[in-house]
């Protein structure tokens, strides 16, 4: 099987899939665009090639003089089907070739956001959505936000974003002794809810007296936000308990979450919520806001707790009852390992996908 495969080559998901591809011997074309260029490509896939298109502007218009290459690419290399990841990006550019048969993945803030922007925004998705044979969406809560951009009969499969369980997996001896942190991994940005959690974390240190200097938050990920919220920090005189880690490396991460005690979710809005599903892996009890896709993961008192989004008493609340109740925090991280295996399984997750792509296939001969 040949999938033409339209997605940035720079992203974590993009890889895993390109490393799935390639172990159970798929020929893939990666398409990616040239700001997308991945920078570490040391990786020797036997069935995996690369090409990057160069946008001469930063506009959406610039999607249009990228298809008669893209058609060229097509006819000479006689793909089976094109996957587009990102619909108002990758899936327009795919739904500018007229090729069939075609799939397109919807991740989340271009479902949530993109279309809210502005009628051209929402012209646009529309058009990438229609083109498409068949849609894939990371979950129930993201299925049911595409639907509204869609004909009631047009194909939609549920393929979430699972995670490695021999990489993401309980390892206690991260932990640091005489610390107790609680972390996240977002970008710096609002809709992360990075505010509210710094406020819930002030709010929860007020209620520790001289235990405070052993709890640390630690905030892994970068953003436009990033020296706000650090001033923040000041501004709430929790600075010296809070450390801004930047962006880590995709392969440090499973080390990072295993470090706490307690990871939390502060997001407004979230379609799937991987970073959830990694933490449950490891063994991590999870504290994350009731929004998008993230109930669906998180089991309300059985993995981890939901909270109401910008509530930084709520927060505080449970982060003081996990501190308090160690036993509680080693039950919820044992389910949340079981849940994963049952669940989120990468493995089990890919293997839908080349279903989806095996039928296809088979439909078209």
């Amino acid at each position: 099987m040949k999938v033409l495969l339209l997605a940035p080559a720079n992203n974590v998901h993009t890889k895993k899939w390109l490393d799935y591809y390639n172990s159970i011997g798929i020929e893939v074309m990666n398409i990616s665009l040239e700001n997308h260029k991945d920078s570490t490509e040391t990786i020797p896939w036997e069935n995996v090639s690369r090409v990057y298109l160069n946008l001469k502007l930063n506009h959406k218009i610039s999607y249009l003089f990228t298809v008669s290459r893209l058609k060229k690419i097509i006819r000479n290399w006689h793909p089976d089907l094109i996957h587009s990841h990102y619909a108002s990006s990758y899936g327009l550019i795919g739904a500018l070739t007229g090729f069939n048969p075609y799939i397109l993945s919807v991740w989340g803030s271009d479902i949530y956001d993109f279309p809210n922007k502005n009628m051209m925004n929402r012209i646009i998705l529309q058009y990438a959505l229609k083109k498409a044979d068949y849609i894939c969406s990371t979950s129930p809560a993201l299925e049911l936000e595409t639907k509204k951009y869609i004909d009631a009969n047009k194909p939609l499969s549920i393929t979430p974003f699972g995670v490695d369980i021999d990489q993401f997996k309980p390892n206690p001896e991260e932990k640091v002794e005489g610390q107790f942190r609680i972390g996240i991994a977002k970008g710096m940005e609002p809709k992360y809810g990075i505010e509210y959690l710094l406020k819930g974390f002030k709010l929860f240190l007020d209620e520790l007296g001289p235990e405070r200097q052993y709890v640390r938050l630690q905030l892994a990920g970068d953003g436009p936000y990033f020296a706000k919220y650090r001033k923040l920090a000041e501004e709430l005189e929790i600075v010296g308990n809070v450390d801004f880690l930047g962006r880590i490396a995709h392969e440090d991460v499973p080390a990072f979450i295993s470090s706490l005690q307690i990871f939390v979710i502060s997001s407004l809005i979230e379609s799937f919520g991987v970073s959830a599903v990694e933490a449950q892996a490891c063994g991590v009890p999870v504290v994350a806001t009731n929004v998008g896709g993230l109930p669906e993961v998180v089991l309300d008192g059985k993995t981890g707790y939901l909270i109401p989004a910008k509530d930084p008493q709520a927060l505080a609340e449970k982060l003081l009852f996990l501190y308090k109740d160690s036993s509680e925090r080693e039950k919820l991280g044992r389910n949340g390992r079981e849940h994963v295996l049952h669940h989120y399984d990468w493995e089990e997750n890919s293997k839908r996908m080349i279903d989806l792509y095996n039928k296809i296939v088979k439909k078209e001969k």
